[in-house]
Formats: structure tokens, sequence, C-alpha cells
């Protein structure tokens, strides 16, 4: 990376986060819109994946000849009583079993908050590291590496209560030590990229941009513990903590250096746009929304 930055991005490294458009489309004709638009990747959402079926989904990305980068999302770990933990960890092995029919480079990790009427956040992380040891066998098994993606700390209570890239890390260190890889970076692949350990961390530049420790955590996570990289913008200013996310470029993040340390600690995965946007790009055209997410990734990112 030069004292200016990174080079423009290839612009086949681009995957759509379902999420983007979610409200106009459904997951079969948001597989045909990345087909028709150029876009290499796609990352559903598992509710639009059982809508259409895991298996014609599948088929149907084989035939557009899509990278899966991930399937949004398991987790949700921490729960008020033994059966809601159970619960939980039985929907995550599910969610393994899917992302493997698919594919998937990895399942990202929305880990949970506090159960409801609970104060209690060291126990709630604990149930996070418990939950995530109860599943990561089945996760090597089936091949399918894990994602935790910390999220802002304003989720912490009932989203997410691991909140910075170096919480992610610790969990990483000590349910996968040493990153037991699940898959290689071989011929055997084809040369192509995928995570290399079974626990890993999926960066989303909407959580993480501002942590003050970002740029040696990143080198820290290095190209084995880097599953998946996720691109939007922070408007200024937000009017909704979930649903205002911006398209790149609107917004304060310096995408473009955020993308150069990911790549220079060895992340050579795609960029995938996740936008939530209830009150602007939810309710556009999604053939606009997709046209405009190649032409900022090209000039933002």
């Amino acid at each position: 990376m030069s004292a200016a930055g990174p080079a423009p991005p290839d612009p086949r490294a681009l995957s759509l986060n379902t999420a983007t458009v979610k409200v106009r489309w459904d997951l079969a004709r948001m597989i045909d819109g990345c087909a028709r638009h150029g876009i290499r990747g796609i990352s559903p959402w598992r509710d639009k994946l059982a809508e259409l079926g895991v298996g014609e989904a599948a088929r149907r990305i084989r035939a557009a000849g899509l990278t899966v980068t991930g399937l949004c999302r398991g987790g949700m770990f921490p729960a008020a009583d033994e059966a809601g933990r159970r619960a939980a960890i039985d929907d995550n092995r599910r969610a393994i079993d899917d992302a493997a029919e698919l594919g998937a480079q990895c399942l990202v990790l929305v880990v949970g908050g506090m159960p409801a009427g609970s104060k209690d956040l060291a126990g709630a992380r604990a149930q996070v590291r418990d939950g995530i040891a109860a599943v990561l066998p089945h996760a090597r098994a089936a091949g399918v590496p894990l994602a935790i993606e910390p999220l802002h700390p304003m989720y912490a209570a009932d989203r997410a209560c691991v909140n910075t890239l170096g919480q992610a890390l610790e969990l990483c260190d000590a349910l996968d030590p040493g990153g037991a890889g699940v898959h290689a970076r071989t011929a055997a692949d084809g040369g192509a990229w995928a995570p290399a350990a079974a626990l890993g961390v999926a960066l989303d530049v909407y959580h993480v941009w501002w942590d003050p420790a970002l740029d040696a955590q990143v080198a820290r996570a290095g190209a084995a513990r880097l599953h998946a990289f996720h691109v939007c913008d922070w408007l200024v200013p937000t009017r909704d903590l979930l649903e205002d996310r911006g398209m790149m470029g609107d917004g304060v993040i310096d995408l473009r250096r955020l993308r150069g340390l990911v790549e220079a600690a060895g992340y050579r995965g795609l960029h995938e746009c996740e936008i939530f946007s209830s009150r602007d790009w939810w309710q556009r055209d999604p053939d606009e929304v997709l046209a405009t997410m190649k032409a900022r990734h090209a000039s933002h990112c």
C-alpha cells in the first residue's frame, strides 16, 4: 500500500449482501440481478434462503457462476434458560448445513446480546463462548468456516455483546488455537481464495471503523482469520442506528484505507456491500442500487 493508499479495487471483487435489496426483491431476483450487473458474489440472508429453498438457491447460484461470500446469519446464542440455549445451538447447526450446501465461504455469526430482562453482560459473553464452542466441531466437519462479526457497541445489549475486533479475536484464539483450517489456499481449491481458519471474523466497516485499535487488530487477524469484508458508509447524522447506513462515499468512513488495511493483512476475498436503509436505498429500484454499488465500489473502496 502506497502513501497515497491502495489502487482502485478490482471491479470483479464486489459481492451483494442481500440485505441491501431485501425489500423489493426475492432471492431468485437477487441472483439474476447479480448476473445481469456483472457482480460476482452474493451473501444471502436466511429468511430469503428459506423462501426459495436451499437446494434451489444453490442450483441457481451455481448456474449464475456466483461466489457465496457468506451466509447471514448464525449466532444469537444467549438465552434466559437452557432450552433457549439448546434451541440456538440447534439453529446454528442447521445454518451450518445450509452454508455447506450453498458452498458459502463462511457462516457469519451475529452472536447475540443479553437475554430479555438481564443485566449480566459478562454472562452473555460467556454464553456466546460456550455456544460457539458447541457448534464449532459441526462446522469443521461440514467444512464451513465461522466468522464472528463484532458489532458497534450500540448493539451490545440486544444484538451482539462482542463489540470490537479484539474481542472477536480473543474468542478465536481461545476456541480455535492456531487457526486449525477447514480450507487451505491450495491448488485443491482451484487456486481460489478461501478462509483458512475454522473460526475467524467478518469485518464490517460500519461496526469497526471508529476503533483506535483497529489497525493492530487487523494485522493480528491476518489472512487466516479474516473471513469476510463488508462495506457501506456511516452517515452524519445517522437517523436510525439500524436502518440508516450509507452507500459507499456518502459518509465519513475512509473505505479505501480500510480495504488497504485488510489486503495488507492478507485478505483476498470479495468486498461485500451490506446496506440497511429503510428511508433511502430500500425504497429505490434494486437495479439502480446495484448499478450505484458498482460505481461507488470503484470510486470509493
